[in-house]
C-alpha cells in the first residue's frame, strides 16, 4: 500500500532541541538504569503505536532487526503488534548469540509469543504493508555489510509505509551523512530528543517526516547542548502588526552594494527583496556605470554609483559585487562601519583571499551576518567542499568563531551558527531553491529584518526560515519545486510575513 506522506509545506510551529550523540549518551547513562518500564520496552511500544496509526488492520508489518539495541526495540514492537492482533514478522539472520542484555531478552520474548524470524526478504510470501527499519541506530560507527546492506536497499525500494527507528540505518545522526547504504523512510520515530543529522545534508531525504518520542524522559533535566531546530514560535516576539502612526523612516534604510557589470540583476534582486519584506527605503550602489539604464525595472529603488554619506541603517554587501579592485575598495571602506552588515556572494569570495579584510571583519563592533554556500564556506576555511559537507555544523561553528560573525551555511538544512557556539538548523525550504538568485534574495531579506530592528542573531535565524517557508508555500500552491524563481519567493515571503504578523 503506498504511503501518503505528511505535507512538508507547512512551516514548523515549534522549535526544539537538537542533541548530538554524546548528549544522548549522557542522558541514557542516567535514565536507562532508572527506567521502569525499561526504555527499550517504551521504545517498542512507541514503534507499535506509530505502525498502527499508519497501517490498516490485516496488512503485514515487516520489521528489519539488527543485532543491537535498535534491533531490540524492533523485537519489542513486533511482540506488541502480535499481542494487538496485528500481523508482524521479523527479518534477522544474525547469530542470536550476538545479542546481549535487553535486546536478547526482547528477541526471546518475541519468539515465546509465537513470533517468526525470517532469514531475509526473499522468505516473505507477500508484499508487506509496512517496513520498519530497526537495523542500526545512532551508535553505528562502521560500514554496513551484508546481508544488511541488501536489506536496506530492498526496503528502500518498497512502496509500503517505511518507518525508521531512531535514525535511518546508515545515516550519521550528528552530521546527516550517508557513507554507504542508507534506509530511505517515509517517517522516522526518534527517541529521547531530536537529532541534527535528521535535518541537514542527506537527512531530510532519508528520514522523511521526523517524529520525536521522549519515552517519558524529561530531557530538560539534562545538558541539552546549544543546538535547536527552528520553529515559528522562536520568532513570535518580533512578529507584530505595524502601528498606524509610522513612516518610511520607521522601518530603516538598507544600502545594497554590488551589481558589477553583467551582474546587476543580483543587486536588484537583493534590493527588491529588502523592500518587499519591510524595509522603509532601499538604495542600490552599483559598480556598473550603466546601472541607471536598469532602474525603471524597480522604480521604488534608489539607484546610483555612489555610497550615500549618511542616513543608511543597514549594509548588504556582495550581490554581484565582482572581483575588481573597486570591489575590494568598497569592502575595505564598509567593513569597519558600525552599521549592521550582511555579507554575501562576491563579498565572501573577496574576504577569503584578503587577510586585511578578514581582520577588519573580526574587529567590527557589531558582528556581521555571513551567508556562504558550501563552496564559499570552503574558501573561507581554506579547505574543500567535501570537508565542509562532512560536518556542516562544525564548519558553520568554525566560520562563526574564526570571523566573529553569525553564519548561515546554506544548503539542505541550512545551519546557523553564532560566535558564542550556539547553532540551529532551519527545517524549511525545498529543492526548488536550487536556482540562481536565491542567495541574493536571502541577503536582501536579512537586510530588511535588520533595518526593522530585529536583533542580529534572531535575524540570522528568521531570514532563512522565512525564505524557505516562502518556497514551501509556493510548492503548496502548485508552483514548483521545479522552476521556482528567486523573484517568486520574494512575493511569497511578503505574504507569509504579513500573515504571521497579523496572527501575532
Amino acid at each position: 500500500m503506498p504511503f501518503a506522506p505528511f505535507s512538508p509545506f507547512i512551516a514548523p510551529l515549534s522549535s526544539r532541541p537538537l542533541l548530538r550523540l554524546k548528549e544522548i549518551r549522557a542522558i541514557e547513562a542516567v535514565e536507562v538504569p532508572l527506567a521502569d518500564p525499561p526504555l527499550m520496552e517504551r521504545a517498542g511500544a512507541a514503534i507499535a503505536r506509530s505502525v498502527i496509526a499508519h497501517v490498516p488492520p490485516g496488512g503485514l508489518v515487516c520489521i528489519l532487526c539488527g543485532p543491537g539495541n535498535n534491533g531490540g526495540d524492533g523485537f519489542v514492537a513486533a511482540r506488541r503488534l502480535l499481542a494487538l492482533g496485528r500481523r508482524a514478522v521479523v527479518i534477522g539472520c544474525f547469530d542470536a548469540t550476538r545479542m546481549e542484555g535487553e535486546a536478547a531478552a526482547a528477541r526471546a520474548a518475541f519468539l515465546s509469543a509465537g513470533g517468526t524470524v525470517l532469514p531475509g526478504p526473499e522468505a516473505l510470501d507477500e508484499r508487506p504493508a509496512a517496513i520498519v527499519d530497526a537495523l542500526f541506530g545512532i551508535g553505528l560507527a562502521r560500514p554496513i555489510g551484508e546481508p544488511y546492506a541488501s536489506w536496506i536497499e530492498w526496503g528502500s525500494r518498497q512502496t509500503a509505509f517505511k518507518l525508521a527507528v531512531d535514525v535511518p540505518s546508515g545515516l550519521d545522526a550528528d552530521t546527516g551523512r550517508c557513507t554507504g547504504p542508507c534506509f530511505e523512510a517515509n517517517a522516522t520515530l526518534t527517541f529521547l530528543a531530536d537529532k541534527p543529522g535528521l535535518h541537514t545534508l542527506d537527512g531530510p531525504d532519508r528520514a522523511g517526516v521526523v517524529m520525536v518520542d521522549a519515552l517519558g524522559v524529561d530531557a530538560s533535566r539534562h545538558d541539552l547542548g546549544r543546538g535547536r531546530l527552528l520553529g515559528l514560535d522562536a520568532f513570535a516576539g518580533h512578529l507584530r502588526p505595524r502601528r498606524k502612526n509610522t513612516h518610511k523612516g520607521s522601518f530603516g534604510h538598507v544600502l545594497v552594494v554590488g551589481g558589477a557589470p553583467r551582474m546587476s540583476g543580483a543587486a536588484f534582486l537583493a534590493g527588491h527583496a529588502a523592500l518587499a519584506t519591510g524595509a522603509g527605503k532601499v538604495t542600490l550602489c552599483a559598480l556598473d556605470p550603466n546601472i541607471l539604464s536598469f532602474s525603471p525595472v524597480h522604480p521604488e529603488l534608489m539607484v546610483g554609483n555612489a555610497i550615500p554619506e549618511r542616513g543608511v541603517d543597514v549594509l548588504v554587501v556582495g550581490p554581484g559585487l565582482g572581483a575588481s579592485a573597486e570591489a575590494r575598495a568598497q569592502l575595505a571602506r564598509l567593513l569597519p562601519s558600525s552599521l549592521p552588515l550582511v555579507l554575501d556572494a562576491d563579498g565572501l569570495n573577496r574576504l577569503a583571499v584578503d587577510a586585511e579584510l578578514q581582520e577588519s571583519l573580526r574587529s567590527r563592533s557589531i558582528p556581521a551576518i555571513l551567508t556562504p554556500h558550501p563552496m564559499e564556506a570552503a574558501r573561507l576555511l581554506g579547505t574543500e567542499v567535501a570537508a565542509v559537507q562532512r560536518d556542516r555544523i562544525a564548519a558553520a561553528q568554525e566560520l562563526a568563531q574564526r570571523y566573529r560573525a553569525h553564519v548561515v551555511l546554506k544548503g539542505c538544512g541550512s545551519v546557523v551558527a553564532d560566535p558564542d557556539g550556539a547553532w540551529a538548523i532551519n527545517p524549511t525550504g525545498n529543492p526548488g531553491m536550487a536556482s540562481a538568485g536565491m542567495g541574493d534574495v536571502l541577503s536582501g531579506l536579512l537586510g530588511a529584518l535588520l533595518a526593522q530592528g530585529w536583533p542580529v542573531p534572531l535575524a540570522a535565524r528568521f531570514g532563512p526560515f522565512l525564505h524557505g517557508a516562502a518556497a514551501d508555500r509556493l510548492v503548496a500552491e502548485g508552483i514548483g519545486p521545479i522552476g521556482i524563481t528567486a523573484s517568486e519567493t520574494v512575493s511569497a515571503a511578503r505574504r507569509l510575513l504579513n500573515e504571521w504578523s497579523v496572527r501575532a
